[in-house]
């Protein structure tokens, strides 16, 4: 195999589509097919820092991961990054080339970037034995077809394989799969070659008189359907779900390898960015964490912590709203721990200077650390790495502001002062000793018998993570069909389903 490609869409946004594209990439992976992801244009606030130093999604990081290769800026040649509800900061092969509207972005810039785009997938099919692409949304999104770049448009450009991914879970599956096939062209519709039913729950047999029924209107074939497993996901686009849902995901909190629970309140702050920071304090034994925008549950929890985000100003004149400024100002006041990263280090600090990102000139911090921001044009983007608490930590940055530390405990490049912590250092919990050292220390500030399990190991249970979505497909799917497709390219004399666009 040299140079494979499938792309994998979706009938409607959150059908499955990363899971399915890391799980196949998995798959492969253990078969020895050099594999990678890529996804050509992802609207994500949760993203990553390469080891050249570019910044790209952290679904495809995770996919990369699932593939065992190292991700790179050509995995997600464009990244929007949302900065209200009609803007983003577009970042191009890993680096913020500027602000632009949404509507300016699909009428003029996305079309223009087909060619960077099909370029970068071109050199990963060159490097890798298959590339396994990810859609966006949905690929029958007519009103935004003729400028897309990630779905049709591209399995047009580089003769892309396609296959749809169905959520039957929340219903109407049979229906979506059929009408987002018949609001295809008839040339889009030529690269359609099945169907993936996903989070199924129940006995697949009865599923059976519907696929036959779909594969007689249709004449494309289900390639599998996928049970329902929870627990599954991986580094999410959007932290929507997860504040809303409250809890972290769909997971279970272990049982406390001590006496008491401890538990993590993380403040969903308005556009909140890597909250994927704290699945790391999720996945240990008797850490309950919960994503809250509720004053009392900020000023009861045992550690707080306030996440990054893509708009700093306009989270601190929230939390004032929101009351949640003040329940901080009372943790801090009585010695109960406030961890801030990123965005969130800086609303701690003291005075935000930001004519980049709000343009809202000096503002006052809520003033728990000694620390001054002053927001730069150029994005800071870095993989540091040292120690702390005497444990050897890692992580990445990604910010525009530049914070002068004039004072407390130095603490990850940025400072402690009593039971306020705060850094610019993304993913450092994930470093196992650092992480058990700093609940240790949290857990004595809280006054709670909480003692961090020895053996949780972040990264294998990730990798196990990752196995279990190559499971997924191996075990549920018609691998020696997507072999094919992968191989081969879409089969000929697939049929046309009117009405389709025009």
């Amino acid at each position: 195999m040299t140079g494979g490609a499938l792309l994998v869409a979706g009938t409607t946004s959150d059908a499955g589509k990363s899971v399915v594209t890391a799980g196949i990439c998995r798959w492969l992976a253990r078969k020895g097919v050099r594999v990678a992801p890529f996804k050509a244009q992802n609207m994500s606030l949760n993203s990553f820092v390469t080891r050249e130093g570019a910044e790209i999604g952290r679904a495809q990081a995770m996919q990369a991961a699932a593939a065992r290769t190292e991700p790179t800026a050509l995995m997600n040649p464009v990244l929007l990054k949302p900065g209200g509800d009609r803007g983003s900061q577009v970042v191009l092969l890993g680096r913020a080339v500027g602000e632009v509207s949404a509507r300016g972005y699909h009428e003029e810039r996305q079309r223009r970037l087909l060619g960077t785009v099909t370029d970068c997938l071109a050199e990963l099919r060159a490097r890798y034995d298959a590339v396994i692409c990810e859609g966006a949304g949905s690929p029958a999104e007519i009103n935004l077809r003729h400028g897309d770049i990630v779905n049709m448009g591209l399995a047009r450009a580089a003769g892309l394989p396609v296959v749809i991914v169905g959520d039957i879970d929340r219903g109407g599956a049979f229906a979506s799969f059929f009408g987002t096939t018949a609001l295809l062209s008839a040339a889009d519709q030529r690269l359609v070659a099945g169907y993936l039913v996903n989070k199924f729950r129940g006995d697949p047999a009865l599923l059976t008189p519907g696929l036959d029924m779909l594969r007689g209107l249709t004449g494309r074939p289900v390639l599998g359907v996928l049970p329902h497993r929870h627990g599954l996901g991986i580094d999410e686009e959007d932290g929507l779900r997860l504040s809303l849902r409250g809890t972290l995901r769909e997971t279970e909190t272990a049982p406390p390898h001590g006496r008491d629970v401890l538990r993590v309140a993380v403040v969903a702050l308005p556009l909140m960015s890597n909250f994927t920071d704290v699945d790391a304090l999720a996945a240990e034994p008797g850490v309950a964490v919960r994503f809250t925008d509720r004053p009392e549950e900020a000023a009861d929890a045992d550690l707080t912590v306030l996440p990054g985000t893509r708009g700093t100003v306009r989270a601190l004149a929230w939390l004032r709203e929101r009351g949640l400024a003040d329940a901080l100002l009372g943790r801090a006041a009585e010695g109960r721990p406030v961890l801030g990263i990123c965005g969130g280090f800086q609303i701690l600090g003291e005075v935000i200077e930001d004519h980049v990102e709000s343009r809202a000139g000096t503002v006052a911090g809520l003033g728990l650390l000694p620390v001054r921001v002053r927001f730069a044009a150029e994005k800071a983007l870095a993989r540091p790495a040292g120690s702390a608490l005497g444990a050897p930590v890692a992580g990445y940055e990604i910010h525009h502001g530049v914070a002068e530390v004039t004072g407390g405990e130095p603490f990850l490049d940025g400072c402690r002062v009593g039971s306020v912590w705060g850094t610019h250092w993304h993913g450092s919990l994930e470093s196992d000793a650092f992480r058990r050292a700093f609940l240790a220390r949290i857990a004595a500030d809280a006054g709670r018998d909480f003692t961090p399990a020895p053996g949780t190991a972040f990264g294998a249970l990730r990798e196990a993570q990752l196995d279990k979505l190559g499971d997924l497909i191996e075990e549920h799917a018609d691998t020696a069909a997507l072999l094919r497709l992968i191989e081969e390219g879409a089969p000929g004399g697939l049929p046309f389903i009117p009405p389709g666009a025009p």
